[in-house]
């Protein structure tokens, strides 16, 4: 595993060039904003006077349609979501890239399943940080960075991994370190470092971080309010504590968060999680969802499902928006906000 540190990155590379940051969401407001403070010319590419373009004109960024933000650009860093980037490459981006430009992603969905193929002529990477926009803005305000990846899917003027650690560098990633992808060994055959990334970034989210946890936490509640507990008491049990577990298990790994329980959690957890969580069972299942993710099954259901207007994710939206679950949390974290002084 090759880290890339302060003292290995250099923003030579990028500092006569100018960067089209496409999409100002959480990620494009972060990475736009640093960059900009640490001296790279950026330049803001979307959907004239939305939303998006007010908001980036009132931060003081120069903003464009997203054709001309591309055609101004040596560098277009491609942040909008994933559903809507190979149609908006198609229609306005790619008339753009010319000999020589660069191609750049913090996420690998689109390059991976050749949702997007770049010209040959051009260098095409990956610059992703380990974190929300919010919260690597703020370790850039607070003089540090967040861990991040690179990789290099084409290297068409020799420069590109140059280009990748300079847009890091800028961003304070070099601060925390710079993983790179290319020097790790591929699971399988044919697997790109993009893929790398793709793949263990859908798997991560459905198995554990989203899909996991928020199946665990609804389980769990109707459990105990099934079982005639308070819906309150069991939000708290269930759902509220996660936060400072996550913390603990974040700061230090599994262990630190068992040191820091009580004895008595910490022996329930680790006789009854593995009852709970059988892995005999439960890893082949896993396994089967990361096949998934690495055939393209389910990039080829999201995509279709996105093309219809994601009639089933507003379903799910709704019937899981105003259970019991989510009203009992909305009531109870009131509590938690401070009033404002009067």
């Amino acid at each position: 595993m090759k880290i890339y540190r302060e003292h290995d990155a250099s923003m030579d590379a990028i500092k006569n060039l100018t960067i089209a940051v496409i999409g100002y969401g959480s990620q494009g407001q972060a990475q736009s904003a640093m960059m900009r403070e640490s001296g790279v010319k950026v330049v803001i590419g979307v959907r004239k006077d939305g939303e998006s373009w007010k908001q980036a004109k009132a931060d003081g960024f120069e903003v464009l349609s997203i054709a001309d933000a591309a055609k101004r650009a040596d560098i277009v860093q491609v942040l909008i979501p994933d559903q809507l980037q190979a149609k908006v490459y198609k229609e306005e981006i790619a008339p753009a890239m010319t000999k020589g430009k660069a191609l750049s992603f913090s996420h690998g969905f689109n390059i991976s399943f050749k949702f997007i193929v770049p010209p040959a002529d051009v260098d095409v990477f990956m610059v992703a940080p380990k974190s929300p926009g919010p919260s690597e803005r703020q370790a850039y305000l607070d003089g540090f960075g967040v861990p991040a990846l690179v990789a290099v899917h084409q290297n068409a003027t020799g420069k590109a991994l140059e280009k990748a650690l300079g847009m890091a560098k800028a961003m304070h990633f070099t601060m925390a370190g710079v993983i790179d992808l290319n020097s790790f060994k591929p699971p399988r055959e044919g697997m790109s470092p993009f893929d790398l990334e793709t793949f263990t970034d859908l798997f991560g989210e459905q198995s554990v971080l989203c899909g996991g946890v928020a199946e665990l936490i609804q389980a769990s509640f109707e459990t105990m309010v099934e079982a005639g507990y308070p819906p309150e008491m069991a939000y708290f049990e269930a759902s509220h504590e996660l936060k400072l577990i996550t913390d603990l298990i974040y700061k230090g790994g599994i262990e630190e968060m068992y040191r820091k329980v009580s004895n008595t959690a910490e022996y329930g957890g680790r006789t009854r999680g593995k009852v709970l969580i059988d892995r005999s069972i439960i890893k082949p299942v896993m396994r089967k969802m990361l096949e998934d993710c690495e055939s393209g099954a389910f990039a080829t259901e999201w995509m279709a499902e996105a093309g219809k207007g994601i009639p089933a994710l507003k379903k799910m939206r709704e019937a899981e928006g105003s259970n019991l679950l989510q009203k009992t949390g909305d009531e109870l974290r009131k509590l938690f906000v401070r009033p404002a002084k009067k």
